[in-house]
């Protein structure tokens, strides 16, 4: 029998440790280095904190805190509230718990037994705490775990641990989420009035502004609790969860934070960053969100590649403010004609005094005709390629892609970062030279970024740990100069933009303005010998922007940041192969100037071809041309006009073999419907052009 009760006893014991038996909870270490942050942070190239993500949306908890970086009143709140015994303990508070019984037996209501070393067991391994775990059975395991937590961990250790895993408020977890997302401070900076009312969240993380206010009242034993009512209210207020976020460039956080925990050090630099969000901002305020909504901006370091400021936009009117304008693509516009002459000058079709006509042109194309305009729908007739670029003029450019070749300028562009053209060449055609394709600021960026460093091409540095590639020679250190050197030439565009515009800088700078079909995209990119900046204006919907023009939409962004940025070291030093001289047009098509030319390739005197020089041929209507007739307009008023080119006196117009008249005499055509042959002859009777058009 005694056998038997001894054996039974055994047994029981063994039941009871099994039953109770709590399970295998993590080291300290093991915790912490388990602990995963649901932010993400950005700092500049100094060190500087320039903005965070949250990542992970299951909690919001931002990185472990120690507890030295913790204010005394919130350590000495929270375990006076919770466990004040909690220094004279092993994980088990007898005397508070023999407290409870004695309530319980008593029928008054018994007041919490758990420790922070229980509780703290519980967020280890929730099923210590799961719900409906409160039974006897229950408490025994959470206070073994306890006592097994103590005899591994130092007090230290256990109440840093509860500080960074305790739920204070919705998804804020750990006393790093609570101080900043509650009262926009970080946990060393607390007063005891805060960590009254963070400790009275504990309990109830849920209640109301009253409820807490009073519980923290009662834990300062306060005589006037008034104040902690309007506490209460502004703690649960609006979240402050950005109140020590710069947030100066969340654009460019989104794009590099990607895992929560993530520290990134960007090659931002904050002040220059500032700089631009300030420019593009009063831009935008000034042009009002009726007539531009959104903006972006990059400042590169031409020497490294590094960004020193990524601005994908600022909020303010936009409707789509998520949206990374600076890495968005977008009509180039005027900002690819650079790379057209400098690849014009390279091959030797152009210099920068070449004379080239700005007049009505029609090109027929595989998808009708392409009929180029100026951006002010004027004509300026002869200019030299100075001027044309410089002035941005739309007719000499695709002059210039015929010379070229739309296919090897398509591949230029490639070649110096333009990763969106993927089509070939005849995809784009002649609008090519106009900018028809899409790009990014990025893009443009770098681009220009390479003029600025002789023609060599490297990609931008987002952080400082990307690797520096070495640059490839895209465009030669001469060609690049001259295009430099005209785009830096405020005579030379002030037939377009004035002598006084936003290009012009009290230093040495290079810079192009472009905007795309139907006003929707203004750009302005430009460079000092140390800098490039590159700024975009527009509606990121894609809608026109209203009375926006080249110099007054971006431009004055790049002039602010540029003057910010302050002199770049002057003008560049002139490389080889450049000689100067004085040139003089005939016909004092412009004023006589100081040029400069590839070596081998000056002239003295330039001048336009004559007529006599140029193939008689019929450059209106071009062949493949439909022409519809209005039947509401009498048929003698619908006359076409023929229009020739080239030494043409002594030849004449045949239309279906009819003769029309001379050729220089520009005669009017009236012709039925159907297609129709129109021939030039000379005087011989020989065809020397003809071409075919439609009557509908």
């Amino acid at each position: 029998m005694a056998l038997a009760a001894i054996l039974a006893l055994a047994a029981s014991v063994a039941g009871a440790d099994w039953i109770t038996r709590p399970p295998p909870l993590p080291s300290y270490a093991q915790v912490r280095a388990a602990w995963k942050p649901s932010e993400a942070w950005l700092y500049d190239r100094n060190g500087r904190l320039v903005d965070s993500i949250r990542v992970d949306f299951e909690r919001r908890r931002l990185a472990w805190t120690p507890l030295d970086k913790v204010a005394e009143p919130m350590k000495a709140t929270l375990v006076a509230a919770e466990d004040h015994r909690f220094y004279g303990h092993n994980g088990v508070d007898w005397w508070s718990l023999a407290g409870t019984l004695r309530d319980r037996m008593q029928g008054e209501r018994a007041r919490g037994a758990s420790t922070l070393s229980m509780q703290l067991a519980a967020y280890l391994s929730p099923d210590l705490a799961a719900p409906g775990a409160r039974g006897l059975l229950d408490k025994l395991r959470q206070m073994r775990a306890a006592r097994a937590l103590e005899a591994r961990w130092s007090k230290d250790q256990i109440l840093e641990a509860y500080l960074n895993l305790a739920g204070f408020r919705g998804e804020a977890q750990g006393i790093g989420a609570a101080a900043l997302g509650l009262f926009g401070k970080t946990p060393d900076a607390l007063t005891r009035d805060d960590a009254l009312l963070l400790t009275a969240l504990l309990p109830n993380p849920a209640a109301t502004a009253p409820r807490i206010a009073g519980r923290a009242c009662r834990l300062g034993q306060e005589r006037d609790c008034s104040r902690f009512e309007g506490m209460a209210a502004s703690m649960l207020g609006p979240a402050r969860s950005l109140a020590l976020d710069p947030g100066l460039a969340p654009h460019l956080a989104t794009r590099l934070l990607t895992r929560p925990g993530m520290k990134v050090t960007s090659t931002l630099d904050a002040r220059i960053q500032q700089v631009a969000i300030i420019a593009l901002r009063r831009q935008l305020q000034g042009l009002g969100g009726s007539r531009a909504r959104d903006g972006a901006v990059i400042v590169v370091d031409n020497a490294s590649g590094d960004v020193l400021a990524y601005v994908g936009g600022i909020g303010g009117a936009s409707t789509a403010p998520q949206v990374d304008g600076a890495n968005a693509y977008r009509q180039a516009g005027s900002t690819l004609k650079p790379f057209l002459y400098a690849m014009g000058f390279e091959k030797g079709y152009l210099t920068p005094a070449s004379i080239l006509d700005d007049s009505p042109v029609q090109l027929d194309t595989a998808s009708g005709l392409y009929v180029p305009q100026n951006y002010d729908r004027g004509f300026k007739g002869p200019v030299s390629a100075r001027t044309a670029l410089a002035g941005s003029l739309n007719v000499p450019a695709v002059r210039t892609l015929l010379l070229t070749g739309v296919e090897a300028f398509r591949d230029r562009l490639w070649d110096t970062g333009y990763r969106g053209l993927t089509e070939d060449g005849d995809y784009y055609g002649f609008s090519l030279a106009l900018g028809s394709a899409e790009v990014t600021l990025g893009q443009q960026v770098d681009a220009y970024r390479s003029l600025a460093n002789s023609g060599r091409w490297s990609p931008l540095r987002l952080t400082t740990d990307a690797p520096r590639e070495a640059p490839r020679a895209i465009t030669t250190p001469a060609a690049a100069w001259l295009v430099a050197d005209i785009l830096a030439d405020p005579a030379a565009r002030a037939a377009t933009f004035g002598l006084d515009s936003a290009l012009r800088l009290p230093f040495w700078a290079a810079a192009k303005t472009g905007t795309s079909k139907a006003m929707r995209d203004n750009w302005c990119i430009g460079f000092s010998r140390r800098y490039t900046v590159g700024v975009w204006v527009g509606n990121l919907e894609g809608d026109p922007m209203r009375a926006v023009s080249g110099t007054s939409g971006a431009a004055p962004v790049w002039r602010d940041v540029m003057l910010a940025l302050g002199d770049g070291g002057g003008p560049p030093p002139t490389p080889k192969g450049i000689e100067a001289r004085t040139v003089r047009f005939a016909g004092a098509i412009e004023q006589p100037r100081r040029e400069y030319f590839l070596a081998g390739t000056s002239q003295a005197e330039l001048a336009e071809a004559p007529a006599a020089a140029r193939r008689p041929r019929i450059t209106t209507p071009v062949s493949g041309s439909v022409y519809a007739l209005d039947p509401d307009i009498p048929p003698s008023r619908q006359r076409l006009a023929v229009s020739v080119s080239g030494e043409v006196i002594g030849h004449r117009l045949l239309l279906d073999r009819h003769d029309i008249g001379a050729a220089d005499a520009q005669p009017l055509l009236l012709a039925p419907p159907g297609s129709h042959l129109l021939r030039l002859v000379d005087l011989g009777g020989r065809t020397v052009d003809q071409v075919r058009f439609t009557i509908r």
